[in-house]
């Protein structure tokens, strides 16, 4: 099977996904990636999708299931942080469709009949451990009961996962199964960070003005180049979801300095200037204070990268909720980014 560029570029408008230029861009490390993906296409291996938060492990699980061989079946999404034992054995390709409403892709239907589909795991990492052990009896199996039937039935399905974790961290630290790794890793693909592809920033940013402008109904003028470049020198912690959210905000305001101003706090140094050597000079106070800079910087970076949900910030650094807001308090976030949040909340 060999699949070329404008093949890509029809499956991935059928499925309302971004064009392969790009989910791929010019840098070498993606065009390499591209030719992986097309080769894994080809076998109904497991996968293992790692990245950080943002770089679009989801798009790529998505375009490695249309691009397999045949006809697609059901595109199935798990959020493995919150799921159920009931919702984790009813949500198999094969099962009753409706049992868990909204979550089947629109491309194709749920039933006996359907082709077979892909279960995507997404933030396999932070399945609960109990969970991790029935997922493993179940793909072990390879069967699961249907829900209000009692015959069992085989899944024949591709199973696709992804996680932001260390997995062999979580292993050593007793978090995660080592067996259930063995089995869901049969070949990894590695996204890399967004500060390590800069190359393609600037089609990714047109890409996304064209398309946020449509669904805004809001046109914005083409960034200055020298706006281009701070897009292009901001690290980007926060990856291509931290990228849209600032590309987003430019296209309703408007404004090349508010957008500007956000990079420059984010990238800005702990120290403005060297510590003055004076009578009242403190290591002690001059450590806590860099200590408190940086875990204010870090806090923002993982509220940015994750929507402003503070619920899911707290958990991804480990901290309570309670823990959080006091420290979002503390640092006195900026009113647009706490209304921000609490849009965000809900989900």
């Amino acid at each position: 099977m060999h699949l070329e560029l404008d093949t890509i570029s029809l499956l991935s408008a059928e499925w309302k996904l971004p064009p392969p230029d790009v989910i791929f861009g010019e840098s070498a490390v993606m065009k390499a990636l591209r030719s992986k993906l097309v080769r894994i296409a080809e076998t109904n291996i497991p996968v293992l999708i790692r990245g950080e938060s943002g770089t679009g492990k989801e798009v790529i699980a998505r375009l490695l299931h249309m691009i397999s061989p045949g006809k697609p079946g059901a595109f199935v999404k798990i959020n493995c942080p919150a799921i159920s034992a009931t919702l984790l054995e009813s949500d198999f390709p094969g099962n009753v469709r409706g049992t868990w409403p909204g979550v089947l892709s629109s491309s194709s239907e749920n039933s006996e009949d359907s082709p077979p589909g892909t279960l995507f795991l997404d933030e396999i990492g932070d399945l609960d451990t109990d969970l991790q052990a029935r997922l493993l009896e179940l793909l072990q199996d390879g069967s699961v009961c249907r829900t209000g039937e009692r015959a069992e039935k085989q899944f024949p399905t591709r199973i696709i996962s992804a996680s932001n974790h260390n997995l062999e961290e979580d292993v050593v630290a007793g978090t995660f199964r080592e067996d259930l790794l063995y089995r869901l890793d049969g070949v990894t693909i590695s996204l890399p960070p967004l500060r390590e592809r800069k190359e393609d920033i600037p089609r990714m940013i047109d890409f996304l003005m064209a398309h946020h402008g449509e669904a805004l109904n809001c046109a914005a003028r083409p960034l200055s180049s020298s706006a281009m470049q701070a897009m292009m020198d901001y690290p980007w912690y926060g990856n291509i979801r931290e990228l849209e959210n600032v590309v987003r905000r430019y296209i309703i305001f408007g404004q090349e300095d508010a957008i500007l101003d956000d990079l420059t706090r984010g990238n800005a140094p702990f120290f403005a200037a060297a510590p003055s050597f004076d009578a009242d000079f403190s290591l002690k106070r001059i450590t806590r204070q860099t200590v408190q800079e940086l875990e204010r910087k870090l806090i923002l970076q993982v509220l940015a990268a994750n929507n402003w949900n503070r619920k899911k910030a707290a958990r991804i650094l480990k901290i309570s909720y309670r823990s959080l807001m006091y420290k979002i308090r503390e640092m006195n976030v900026p009113p647009l980014r706490a209304r921000d949040t609490q849009q965000a909340d809900p989900a």
